[in-house]
């Protein structure tokens, strides 16, 4: 038996035996040729090219078809580059000025490419490299008439152990016998990662050597929720794994009964309980699993993955789905909410440390014109519903202050056009960092409403960066710091009369729960698989218990006692959850 250790890809549990693919490394040799197969070279690159570009619009219609369109976009990325005259031009320039085959002109520009996406600070770019690689593998075998190996004559459940999957291979696993999947290197905000969180499909990244581990036939256990793989678990490990995915699967039935029944505590207190979404077709899932409304929307997905800006009606149509889906329900759409580098690839900027860089609010207050035409996208579509704003990482008043005067702008741009939009919309702002959560009683006095967004605020409290596997023992919600920032945020919010919810992981742990109720928390935001279990708690106990609980909580000066606490009080509630 052996455990080992990996980063969370995908959540579930992956009972199965082992199958391990080869890394794929085809060989290119420096061939030279002569110049007057310089033009049957190029005419070669073309066609390899016009092959991949098929293929790969034939598997976003596929993916689209079976798991939405903005997972299928995902692709877009690749038919992009497949299609950038710059690229293509830089391959076409070596075969004719080194006289070298198109093969070896491939291979040597497209790794420079994915050399320049590896130096770039941001993580979510520096892991668009795979996506480098699989498009170069994509062209190169059909350069060289290669059939690429792919897992379709399964007859039996398997765990796929690779030292890393393609976008394009993750997207074509047979889910009926792929259980799960493993791989040495990767993270969250993968492609690969993401495409198995929309296929449902259990996968732990980042396990270093698991390929050399793991031998065909190994009976494997995926825990894609803990970033845990078991390689031949005792059968004291397979019994306990096996109840646990029995358990999850009754409770999952029985919790589905909660979904049209309100977030109520024994005592008659009302909780309100949202979803936060990436994409638009993320709004049916959150309204299956219970929502009442979508306390975080996040917008960057509009920015991902595309060579131009997104025009104002680009933003304007996305959140018009879920705006008209949730049908009068409130929705708050978050601006943009990224770093310079992983805004624009094309800007070859470097920082430092991205974390404390020009990101988020900062980003848009340096990018007037882009932050505008979101603006007024959303003022526009908050005339369908009930629409909220919300500004992410605000750190001082001058930054709130300035952000309101270009909504102020946005405002008087459609004045001047004649468009129809809500004046009077609710703006409100994410407690991220320390500074926001110190001074939240300033804050309130001019925002509408408070997000905590536990992720940033823990990792800015206690300096851990939350995406560094090797500090990942660091990152701690359950440090009295950082719940000493939370109580004082929402007592703020309660004093200026204002709302206060949490959009963080936390929201969604039903771990914290009675913490969070008994500080006076009255509105949640989360992943929507965890709605049901939240639920569940809220309406099997008190206030006045969770009140007890966050008193006690309080008085402890240790997360390893805090956490030791509310597992043994949320057992009692709920001892299939923990």
């Amino acid at each position: 038996m052996e455990l080992l250790k990996g980063v969370p890809a995908a959540p579930g549990v992956a009972i199965a035996t082992a199958v391990v693919l080869d890394a794929e490394d085809i060989a290119v040799p420096r061939r030279p040729i002569t110049p007057d197969k310089v033009g049957s070279e190029t005419a070669r690159l073309r066609a390899a090219l016009e092959s991949a570009r098929a293929e790969v619009d034939e598997l976003r219609r596929t993916v689209t078809a079976n798991h939405g369109q903005e997972i299928g976009g995902v692709f877009d990325f690749h038919l992009g580059m497949l299609r950038d005259k710059s690229m293509i031009g830089q391959i076409e320039r070596e075969i004719s000025g080194e006289l070298v085959t198109a093969e070896h002109a491939t291979s040597l520009v497209l790794r420079k490419v994915a050399a320049t996406f590896a130096k770039m600070s941001d993580r979510y770019f520096s892991e668009r490299v795979k996506d480098i690689f699989d498009i170069e593998k994509r062209i190169l075998r059909s350069l060289f008439g290669y059939q690429q190996e792919q897992l379709t004559k399964l007859d039996r459940e398997v765990i796929v152990i690779a030292h890393d999957l393609w976008p394009s291979q993750t997207a074509q696993l047979d889910r009926r016998w792929v259980r799960g999947f493993a791989c040495e290197v990767g993270g969250r905000t993968s492609h690969t990662a993401i495409v198995a969180r929309a296929m449902s499909i259990p996968a732990v990244v980042g396990l270093g050597n698991v390929a050399s581990v793991v031998n065909p036939g190994d009976t494997l256990i995926v825990d894609g929720t803990h970033g845990v793989v078991i390689v031949n678990p005792t059968k004291a490990q397979l019994d306990d794994y096996q109840h646990r995915v029995e358990t999850q699967q009754r409770l999952e039935i029985e919790l589905s009964s909660l979904r049209d029944l309100p977030a109520v505590t024994t005592d008659g207190h009302v909780i309100t309980l949202q979803a936060n979404i990436e994409f638009p077709h993320e709004v049916d899932e959150a309204l299956n699993r219970g929502a009442s409304g979508v306390g975080l929307y996040r917008t960057e997905f509009l920015y991902l993955g595309r060579d131009t800006e997104p025009t104002e009606d680009d933003h304007y149509q996305a959140y018009k789905q879920v705006v008209e889906r949730m049908a009068g329900r409130p929705v708050v759409l978050r601006t943009l909410d990224l770093g310079a580098d992983k805004f624009d690839a094309r800007v070859n900027t470097h920082e430092a440390n991205p974390f404390l860089g020009n990101r988020s609010i900062r980003l848009c207050l340096t990018s007037v014109p882009m932050f505008t035409a979101q603006l007024r996208a959303i003022l526009r579509v908050a005339i369908l519903g009930d629409v909220r704003l919300m500004f992410p990482m605000i750190t001082t008043m001058p930054e709130l202050r300035q952000a309101n005067m270009v909504l102020k702008d946005a405002m008087d741009e459609l004045d001047e056009r004649g468009i129809s939009y809500k004046r009077d919309i609710c703006v409100g702002i994410m407690i991220e960092v320390p500074s926001a959560a110190i001074m939240a009683s300033s804050l309130a006095r001019e925002a509408k409403f408070f997000s905590i967004g536990t992720n940033d605020l823990v990792q800015y409290t206690l300096a851990v960066d939350r995406t560094n596997e090797q500090v990942a023992g660091l990152y701690i919600p359950a440090h009295p710091s950082v719940l000493s920032l939370i109580k004082d945020t929402i007592r703020a919010g309660i004093r200026a009369d204002i709302p206060v919810s949490v959009c963080g992981e936390m929201a969604g742990d039903p771990l914290y729960t009675l913490l969070l109720m008994g500080l006076g928390l009255t509105t949640f935001s989360m992943n929507s698989p965890d709605i049901p279990e939240v639920k569940r708690i809220i309406r099997s106990t008190s206030l006045a218990h969770a009140k007890e609980v966050a008193r006690r909580v309080m008085s402890f000066d240790a997360e390893r006692q805090i956490n030791n606490y509310l597992r043994d009080e949320t057992r009692k509630i709920l001892p299939e959850v923990l």
